[in-house]
């Protein structure tokens, strides 16, 4: 099989956005390339498996034949080739590699492509240096690739169309019977609805979906909270449907939100970064790993993602508290908080914590991040001088010097980085980064206020200490 659906070729050493499982699964042509995809998805048939850095990755897959099928993926296209006789594209070869790829890319040995690979990725890159050539040298234009890239846009955006439409019809027929009656249909009728969303091939719809089945019957109140994202559903929907008409951040927002694989683009930006936290959660079968940084020069707060198979820490890890000095791509979108680390000059020592707001202030920036993003549901924050202290229905931040107080956030109510936050602050004023949104300020790293530290010829603000 040598498939490229339309495909064109990048040239090599281009940003690679990484794939998500909920993206791989979107590109199976049916229900049993799917299931047949999954199987193939962990290490077990796979030997020889390679990758280099302008997205192709190769494997050879035990068959029911003495010799594995080859299987090749471009993943900028996408495109692939394999020995086996299949005539879908992707094969479920294929699917497996970029699940497999998705769900645990220690996999994959870094480096020159087997031979096997090399002449197919090599073709596919030299159309791409010829394409470019012709465009920069004789002022030629790229037509033919402009043209198909442009189809495969459209034909992905109408089957998304074609998803957002038919949950809008679900969703009106949902408030139609009652939401007090979908505790008695219970999860599979979430589950076969964001399984259609895959099918659109929009994965983001898909998850959203599925968070509302968690919602049902999930305790007091639970008609109310299903209510509330069912109208952020119809929100995200609606603006889908209309995205020729917003400006181009949310429209890229709206673009992330529904699922659409989006790449680094953009200047980069260069400054003396801040880890501010760094802490893992767990989405499937793949753990994700989110790290906050802070420019010390340009003030702006950014998160790097990193992905890992479950069970496993992904690759990406920085030292909290320290500053390092490199470059950031940001991504499209609203806000444009999240990038892609690019170049490192160097590490220097903790420089104590970012300059901080008070307590009062923190929900008008959640405010202001909603209009950017309406689907967000907590931003960064730094707070300066606030002190822990219980409640009627958990714990708070109080502010040191006014009478106001943020609720701390459910999910931090169980983590033993809530009693290292109380321990530390010990009765005073402490400065905390973390997150606010609509359930409360969620804690993750806080400065000791009784060391100081010399650095570079000034006194600095203590060590830091991690919450999560």
């Amino acid at each position: 099989m040598l498939l490229s659906h339309g495909g064109e070729p990048s040239p090599t050493g281009g940003p690679v956005a990484r794939w998500s499982v909920e993206q791989v699964l979107a590109l199976a042509p049916d229900d049993a390339s799917r299931k047949a995809g999954k199987r193939l998805g962990t290490a077990g048939p796979w030997s020889g498996t390679g990758r280099d850095g302008a997205g192709a990755v190769w494997g050879l897959c035990k068959g029911s034949g003495s010799t594995p099928y080859r299987t090749v993926v471009d993943t900028t296209g996408p495109a692939c080739s394999c020995s086996c006789p299949s005539r879908k594209f992707p094969c479920k070869h294929a699917l497996g590699l970029l699940l497999l790829l998705a769900s645990d890319d220690t996999a994959f040995r870094t480096g020159e492509p087997a031979d096997w690979a090399a002449a197919w990725i090599e073709g596919r890159r030299g159309r791409a240096a010829e394409q470019a050539g012709a465009a920069t040298g004789g002022g030629a234009s790229r037509g033919p690739a402009d043209a198909a890239a442009r189809k495969r846009a459209e034909r992905r955006a109408e089957r998304v169309t074609g998803g957002a439409e038919e949950l809008e019809q679900r969703l009106a027929d949902l408030l139609r019977g009652g939401l007090a009656a979908t505790d008695r249909s219970g999860y599979a009728l979430w589950d076969e609805t964001a399984a259609r969303m895959v099918d659109a091939q929009a994965p983001g719809l898909a998850a959203r979906v599925r968070e509302l089945g968690a919602i049902t019957g999930s305790g007091p109140g639970w008609p109310v909270r299903l209510l509330e994202e069912c109208g952020l559903l119809h929100l995200l929907d609606t603006a889908w449907l209309g995205r020729e008409r917003l400006p181009d951040p949310l429209a890229a927002t709206v673009r992330t939100r529904v699922g659409l694989p989006m790449s680094a683009e953009g200047a980069p930006v260069r400054d003396r970064w801040l880890v501010l936290a760094q802490y893992d959660t767990p989405d499937g079968r793949i753990v994700t790993r989110r790290i906050w940084l802070y420019g010390r020069d340009s003030g702006r707060t950014a998160l790097l993602l990193s992905f890992g198979a479950a069970g496993r820490s992904p690759a990406q890890t920085l030292p909290v508290g320290a500053t390092i000095d490199a470059e950031l791509t940001p991504y499209p979108g609203g806000g444009q908080l999240r990038a892609e680390l690019g170049e490192q000059f160097g590490t220097t020592a903790p420089a104590g914590p970012p300059p901080g707001i008070a307590a009062a202030a923190a929900p008008a920036v959640y405010g202001t991040a909603l209009r950017e993003d309406p689907w967000l549901d907590a931003c960064p924050v730094t707070l300066r001088d606030v002190i822990p202290v219980p409640s009627e229905d958990g714990w708070q931040v109080a502010d040191a010097h006014a009478d106001s107080a943020l609720p701390i956030a459910p999910a931090a109510l169980s983590r033993p980085g809530l009693w290292k936050l109380v321990a530390l602050s010990g009765g005073g004023p402490v400065t905390v980064f973390g997150e606010i949104g609509h359930r409360g300020f969620d804690p993750f790293a806080a400065w000791d206020p009784g060391e100081r530290e010399e650095v570079g010829g000034r006194t600095t603000g203590g060590p830091v200490v991690q919450l999560v």
